[in-house]
């Protein structure tokens, strides 16, 4: 959920800012002989991180409202009593500071880690997963998200994003000149028109669904990271175990793909193909953690 509510969330920001910046008319890598191509990338790299970095500190706002977590500001039950003490000694295991914890209302087992660093992180298990799993199986899911914080996830993807955006941004204007250019041979007005702006949106879509597959990649390499550190903080068999579990019960669902984009869903691979996944398949997950 975190991946996917990021990158919404940074794709809208890039959208209403381009969109924002046409109507101002604000085109200062534009010259009379084209394109500066120096000026256009500074341009891009500062709006581009700009967008990226406003995501990751919505991020747990968005995450909140998002899955409809419910942090616990005071445990109500023994269980709530029990995820905090448990969040708070794998946080404290980890070598950071406790976590907002909070639970989200959903049958599926899942759980996400999110926030804009590590000492001002949020935890949320599914109720679903508070229901069914054991508990140790639940504090190994809990430090495998745990070490998502620890490892500085979320920053290392807002950079990588900040980049992807940077480029997406310069090439589609790059495109989107071309596009005006052949559009408007036969005007000799020197500057471009409408179809400029309209092919500058489209092409930031298309390159940016395309590029999404760079930071799929990086979720994919930190979903490995994650697990091993789940099996430090909590141990390896029961790191397999959660795992192994959750593989059974997505199998056992009949819900629909889409409603299993949430942190620790099983990778298997979409309809889009494996490289738009965020996450790799648990079996060879499993293997990785058998093979430490």
């Amino acid at each position: 959920m975190r991946i996917i509510l990021f990158l919404l969330t940074n794709l809208a920001v890039m959208v209403v800012a381009g969109i924002v910046l046409s109507l101002l008319g604000v085109n200062g890598y534009m010259t009379s002989n084209g394109l500066n191509f120096t000026s256009l990338l500074i341009f891009c790299a500062v709006f581009g991180f700009t967008g990226s970095f406003i995501s990751l500190f919505l991020s747990k706002f968005m995450a909140k409202r998002g899955s409809g977590a419910v942090v616990i500001e005071k445990p109500r039950n023994h269980k709530e009593a029990w995820l905090l003490d448990t969040v708070k000694e794998l946080s404290q295991k980890a070598g950071i500071q406790m976590p907002e914890v909070a639970i989200f209302p959903a049958h599926e087992a899942n759980a996400f880690a999110t926030g804009w660093n590590k000492n001002a992180a949020l935890v949320a298990v599914s109720s679903g997963m508070l229901d069914r799993f054991s508990p140790d199986e639940i504090k190994a899911v809990l430090g495998h998200e745990i070490g998502h914080v620890a490892n500085g996830d979320m920053v290392t993807l807002t950079l990588v994003q900040g980049v992807v955006n940077t480029f997406v941004m310069f090439f589609a204007r790059i495109a989107a000149y071309a596009v005006d250019q052949f559009l408007r041979r036969n005007d000799n007005e020197g500057s471009v028109g409408w179809g400029y702006y309209i092919a500058t949106f489209v092409f930031e879509i298309i390159f940016g669904v395309l590029a999404s597959m760079i930071v799929m990649w990086f979720s994919r390499f930190r979903e490995f990271r994650a697990d091993e550190a789940g099996a430090r903080l909590a141990g390896k068999g029961a790191m397999i175990a959660a795992l192994a579990r959750l593989q059974q019960e997505h199998e056992e669902s009949r819900m629909p793909d889409s409603m299993l984009a949430f942190g620790i869903r099983r990778g298997k691979t979409p309809t889009l193909g494996e490289l738009f996944s965020s996450h790799p398949p648990i079996e060879v997950r499993i293997k990785a953690l058998q093979a430490l």
